[in-house]
């Protein structure tokens, strides 16, 4: 039942705003809120208007009534029945397209008794089928599949689309398509997985190399191709193509022996979802959010991963608050979201640099890009021990600004004499610093370290060449007559978010460098771990401590965490604490009551006292170059998702100012 109300700042429990008005609360269920997202589509990809637009329209169906999904009409047409150009029906994900009632034909019988419609649409979120109404020579009434629905004012083409035809993802319809995607390659290849996956990376490389590179698209099939054997083997030669260029442009990701390993039907299904989508116009969260939820489902391990919310990474970013002269490190880069956000935060700055310097209008893009290209090249590095996941990483930072020259596989821990050349090189560190694997009074470094490190008491380190250099690989006692922790000559196994802590400071440049790093919260309370607390003391300014809420990396874990921000001690500093030398400064303490999402993974929303969900005109960023030459159309009115963290890092920010 739809209830309507005012543009208030409430609405009642478990409902949901129509997107189309904006008033109308529907009960929020997973069909809904697939209905929703389809809307946002609608108008802010296809570029219909809101008043062409019908939601549960009612239609006479032989003897009864039923109502439509979604019914379009072209413009200035009357909205009846008989008018309706596009029929779609929207689902929960559990129902099937193939079902009698509720599948594909449900859809066709609605738009069959829809005299004028031409087009169709079938949904569950994970299944997505479209269609063109014919009339074929003897006058009946039947259907073909085509890849989209057309664009307002336009037809599908049976031709190759054009670069102007490409539209930015919008919301989550770009996680939609990968998911449908994933699943489509893991149910009809018939392999693992991670394997899936590997195969949708080639996929999503090809897309970028030819928004990138060819002049006019070449990652396409059309209509008539998708329906001949003929036509799904042409269009896998014009993959194959663009895969020998992605090889050649990326061989620290693809062997030049690696294949395509996907049947032509499979490869024809993949490109028509995705081919309309122009990725590189795309806005950098949207994928960033659909992509880290494609790799996060797919290859999360038994290695204490657990990967980082997005908005988790963006408060540690904005605490660090990096810029371009920054050297900017992940450690533990697993799916490259830190690494994404922080690049991001820098671009723009340089954008915002740029806008305010005075410049001509027509120098600032080549100024952005220059200064861009020198950020992306020498001051972003990522590390981690997981070879499916550095190559994951490089495919994230391709996909948002193409920052992928310095991701390494390695193994963070291991001393610095076992890192490659170009390693060491990216890391700033020196011939003397591979020797004494410490930085402690030299004057470079890393000047911002942002990692989530694997945790686990399940995974110790325990190699006595990673131990021994290392003050928290060696055992440590309590001294009662000194009042402190003495570190011993015995090594002992440490669990990895222990070492990284260590490793982390002493990559940093000293009086500069600032690290945030997320720890389970037994460092911080355990009597037996008071050495770590000691040692980060005499050797980091403590800038601020987060207690994170239990459910932040839900409902993959349950482990409790902390983000603790610090500064590295310059040589000074060192020598005065390490004396024993007591001083007395502030840190900054927060506890992030809620995170956006409950136990289950579910989203929350900020309530009144009354318990009345709490909503505000929201409007959402769909190309990452410009605004659309229509704001309004992206515009909505939204639940206000309950999440502390861009409050906390405001709040550091002006704390950090004040100090």
């Amino acid at each position: 039942m739809a209830l309507q109300v005012d543009k208030a700042s409430v609405i009642q429990p478990e409902t949901i705003l129509d997107y189309i008005d904006g008033t109308t609360q529907r009960r929020d269920t997973p069909e809904e809120r697939v209905r929703q997202e389809i809307l946002k589509s609608l108008v802010r990809e296809h570029k219909y208007k809101r008043e062409q637009i019908g939601v549960e329209f009612p239609i006479k169906f032989g003897s009864n009534r039923k109502r439509v999904d979604i019914a379009i009409w072209q413009p200035r047409q009357e909205h009846t029945q008989e008018n309706i150009f596009i029929v779609v029906e929207c689902k929960d994900p559990k129902t099937k397209s193939q079902g009698k009632r509720d599948g594909v034909d449900q859809m066709l019988s609605y738009a069959a008794a829809c005299a004028n419609a031409q087009y169709g649409m079938w949904t569950n979120g994970d299944e997505l089928l479209t269609y063109r109404l014919i009339t074929d020579e003897s006058g009946r009434r039947t259907h073909e599949t085509v890849a989209d629905l057309p664009h307002a004012g336009e037809e599908v083409s049976e031709d190759a689309p054009q670069w102007g035809q490409l539209r930015p993802a919008a919301s989550d319809s770009l996680l939609y398509a990968f998911r449908r995607c994933h699943n489509y390659i893991a149910g009809n290849q018939g392999i693992q997985k991670s394997d899936a996956f590997l195969e949708l990376l080639k996929i999503i490389f090809c897309k970028i190399q030819d928004e990138r590179d060819s002049p006019a698209p070449t990652f396409y099939i059309t209509p008539v191709e998708r329906h001949s054997t003929s036509g799904k083997k042409r269009c896998r030669k014009r993959l194959e193509r663009l895969f020998g260029a992605v090889k050649g442009s990326y061989k620290s990701i693809f062997k030049a022996d690696e294949r395509i390993e996907l049947t032509d039907d499979v490869i024809a299904y993949i490109v028509g979802q995705l081919q309309m989508f122009s990725l590189l116009e795309s806005d950098v969260d949207i994928k960033g959010h659909a992509y880290e939820t494609i790799v996060g489902s797919n290859l999360r391990g038994d290695k204490g991963q657990f990967f980082t919310p997005r908005n988790m990474c963006s408060m540690m970013v904005r605490m660090v608050d990096p810029s371009e002269e920054d050297v900017i490190l992940d450690p533990a880069m697993g799916t490259c979201g830190f690494l994404v956000t922080a690049m991001n935060h820098v671009i723009e700055k340089i954008k915002k640099s740029v806008d305010e310097s005075g410049r001509k209008e027509s120098t600032r893009d080549k100024v952005v890009e220059e200064r861009k290209k020198a950020f992306l090249q020498h001051n972003i590095v990522g590390i981690d021990f997981d070879p499916i996941l550095v190559r994951a990483s490089k495919m994230n930072m391709v996909m948002n600004n193409d920052g992928a020259g310095q991701l390494f596989h390695a193994n963070s821990l291991e001393p610095f004499s076992a890192f490659s050349s170009e390693m060491r090189r990216a890391l700033r560190l020196d011939a003397e610093d591979v020797k004494e694997n410490k930085t402690l009074t030299v004057d470079h470094g890393v000047t911002a370290i942002l990692t989530n490190p694997p945790f686990g008491s399940k995974i110790p380190i325990d190699d006595p060449e990673i131990l021994k250099t290392f003050d928290f690989g060696h055992s440590w006692v309590w001294d009662e007559a000194e009042l402190e922790w003495v570190m011993e000559d015995k090594l002992v196994s440490r669990p990895p978010e222990i070492l990284f802590i260590e490793r982390c400071v002493k990559l940093l440049e000293p009086g500069r460098g600032v690290a945030a790093i997320v720890i389970p919260n037994g460092i911080l309370g355990n009597p037996g771990l008071g050495f770590v607390r000691q040692w980060l003391f005499r050797h980091t300014w403590i800038l601020a401590s987060v207690d994170m809420h239990p459910d932040t990396f839900q409902p993959n874990v349950g482990v409790q965490t902390s983000v603790l921000v610090v500064r590295r001690l310059d040589a000074r500093e060192e020598a005065w604490f390490e004396n024993g030398s007591i001083m007395d400064y502030q840190i900054f303490m927060a506890v992030c009551d809620h995170v956006g999402h409950d136990k289950r993974g579910n989203t929350t929303y900020v309530r009144d006292d009354d318990g009345y969900p709490i909503v505000r005109e929201q409007t959402d960023a769909v190309t990452g170059i410009v605004a659309s030459d229509d704001e309004s159309a992206h515009a909505s009115t939204e639940r206000v998702v309950d999440d502390d963290t861009g409050a906390i890092a405001k709040a550091f920010l002006e704390w950090r100012r004040d100090q």
